[in-house]
């Protein structure tokens, strides 16, 4: 249960993207990993630790192969970010003395798991600087209930729960304070006095909302891990805990884990999953002692695990899962397949991601979409379309997916690291 019980701080510890950011990269830090800059010219070494971090919210971290410069990559990637409510600029409204804030839906939240919880604040802060194009950052976590939506008593909708209805602008604005004399500014004297700076030196913010709570087990032989964030923390974690676990071996290929920001909304940023930072951390890293040549080759020799949570299952919903494909949460990792495309697996990088399975010792399903049930997409899809990579979409499954708090099997989080760990340890150097 030890990854288990690191599991729950990690997600304890990362409210928000850029929190999760900022433990990847300490965990990396304590591993010896070495911080690079894309500005900066880079000297890589056969087997030296290394990272990139995009944007305060995406981190990119390998260790450099013992191979020649056209061997491959073995990729694991997942994404920091996950849906919520983003604090708007000019935010307090005030009525009737009480204080609310006006928030914006990030990503596909369900709107009513937010309702009657304790909430806190968490984000990246802009501060004054010397370079004005070029401000300090700060990430503020402010660890304790703030916040609460409350929703409408029962008594003035009796037809709640036969379907209710809900606006972002009007149902879902979080009450921070009763009777504050100063709405005006609230939230950034909150955070200047956090911060312990002036709140002059606040430029901007990127302020999220989130659950209380902490990460549990559940379940009567502790089987279940209930958690906000497990979509799609728990496998940037699982890849992390792998990478770790197989640094001190070496390695022929290159072993990357990618950990994007902005899934939830489309990954159409400089640090999600549609921008070329990729490519271009893998160009580079080749080119350091190889050709362009070398780079092609490489990536044809490269295989990706697009690790983002599948739908487990659901004992209440049976009818909405395909009648033949539908995994349950402790049965095992999850290959995810869709005719259209939406998922970059097909039965080369499936049979593929089942043989290692195989060799992880751990059990491993698959994911077929209801046909009369759209589903999303995931990273694989958008990568491939910028690297011609072969890789699968996977994923450990979930209850509630999107929800504020969401339900995982503990059992599965254990088969997932096992199953990267194979992954990342395929290619010893000889």
């Amino acid at each position: 249960m030890n990854h288990i019980e690191d599991l729950c701080k990690f997600l304890d510890s990362s409210p928000v993207n850029f929190c999760a950011a900022e433990n990847v990269c300490q965990r990396l830090d304590t591993a010896g990993f070495a911080r690079l800059d894309m500005r900066d010219a880079w000297q890589l070494k056969p087997g030296g630790r290394y990272y990139v971090v995009q944007n305060g919210s995406a981190v990119f971290a390998f260790i450099a192969g013992y191979g020649p410069a056209w061997s491959g990559f073995d990729i694991i990637a997942a994404h920091s970010d996950s849906p919520g409510f983003r604090i708007k600029p000019k935010c307090e409204i005030d009525v009737e003395g009480m204080t609310k804030l006006n928030t914006e839906v990030y990503g596909g939240p369900i709107f009513y798991t937010w309702f009657d919880r304790p909430l806190s604040i968490a984000g990246r802060v802009a501060l004054r600087g010397e370079d004005p194009l070029r401000p300090k950052f700060a990430t503020v976590n402010m660890k304790r209930p703030l916040l609460v939506i409350p929703h409408l008593a029962i008594h003035f909708n009796r037809q709640v729960n036969e379907g209710n209805k809900l606006s972002a602008q009007k149902d879902m604005l979080p009450v921070a304070a009763l009777g504050c004399k100063e709405p005006k500014g609230l939230i950034r004297r909150l955070v200047a006095e956090e911060l312990g700076v002036d709140t002059d030196d606040i430029l901007d913010y990127e302020l999220s909302l989130y659950p209380c709570e902490n990460a549990v087990v559940t379940g009567v032989d502790g089987e279940m891990i209930c958690s906000g964030r497990l979509d799609d923390l728990s496998m940037v974690h699982a890849g992390l805990t792998a990478l770790l676990a197989t640094a001190d071996v070496a390695s022929e290929h290159t072993r990357v884990l990618a950990v994007f920001d902005n899934e939830e909304t489309g990954s159409g940023t400089k640090q999600g999953a549609a921008s070329p930072i990729l490519e271009h951390i893998l160009r580079r890293i080749v080119l350091s002692a190889g050709s362009e040549e070398d780079y092609m080759r490489a990536v044809a020799s490269s295989f990706m695990i697009s690790a983002d949570n599948a739908h487990g299952l659901h004992p209440n919903y049976v009818e909405k899962y395909d009648p033949t494909n539908h995994p349950v949460l402790g049965g095992g990792p999850c290959i995810k397949v869709n005719a259209n495309c939406k998922y970059m697996t097909d039965a080369d990088s499936a049979a593929a991601f089942r043989r290692v399975c195989e060799l992880a010792g751990v059990p491993c399903q698959s994911f077929v979409n209801h046909s009369d049930v759209a589903g999303g997409s995931t990273l694989g899809n958008i990568l491939t379309s910028k690297i011609p990579l072969r890789g699968v979409d996977m994923g450990a499954l979930v209850w509630a997916m999107h929800s504020a708090c969401e339900t995982a099997s503990t059992a599965d989080h254990i088969y997932t690291i096992r199953a990267f760990t194979t992954f990342y340890g395929l290619y010893p150097a000889k």
